[in-house]
């Protein structure tokens, strides 16, 4: 059972494919929408930095490429701050369009009990001068676990840290006026 949530901006078809999951019968998605008052020329060289998650992802303590160079394919140790039912994650690198602002990875291995985890994030222009930010992603349902209670689990900790990227880029643009 797939739990989807209302989407208040409109994505462009172009866009809302990336956002298009297959989804088995023992996994769940769901997406995460968040404006940010800061231009997308701002948020894009962040979020693409498939090396340095823990630059607005407060849940990271650490992160290291293990193989290749930031091109897809290339692998990452994600090492994630005590107090979450994980230490570390290994995560490749799926996608990364610069043209359309979309970067997606997966979780292919780690100590965390999310199994068949993929997500994708897309940056869109808003009405506003600033940014939307939509990430989805699928995800198997752990045993012992509900579908909504493992989307409940994700949900809070992509809102936590697109909330995190909001406060980071908007304090950017705050000091670098300039770039707007």
């Amino acid at each position: 059972m797939a739990i989807h949530h209302y989407n208040p901006f409109h994505i462009p078809d172009t866009v809302a494919r990336h956002h298009t999951h297959a989804v088995s019968p023992n996994q769940c998605n769901s997406s995460v929408v968040q404006e940010i008052a800061a231009p997308l020329s701002l948020v894009w060289p962040v979020v693409r930095r498939f090396d340095n998650p823990q630059a607005y992802k407060h849940f990271v303590k650490s992160c290291h490429v293990i193989l290749g160079d930031g091109d897809v394919g290339t692998l990452r140790e994600v090492h994630v701050v005590s107090g979450l039912p994980a230490a570390v994650s290994t995560e490749r690198l799926e996608l990364l369009d610069d043209d359309r602002h979309v970067i997606s990875f997966s979780m292919v291995g780690g100590d965390h009990r999310l199994a068949n985890y993929r997500s994708v994030t897309t940056l869109h222009p808003s009405c506003s001068s600033g940014t939307v930010v939509v990430e989805s992603y699928v995800v198997d349902v752990p045993p012992g676990n509900t579908t909504e209670d493992t989307c409940v689990f994700v949900d809070t900790i992509l809102r936590c840290n697109l909330q995190s990227l909001a406060r980071f880029v908007e304090n950017l643009a705050t000091t670098k006026p300039h770039q707007r």
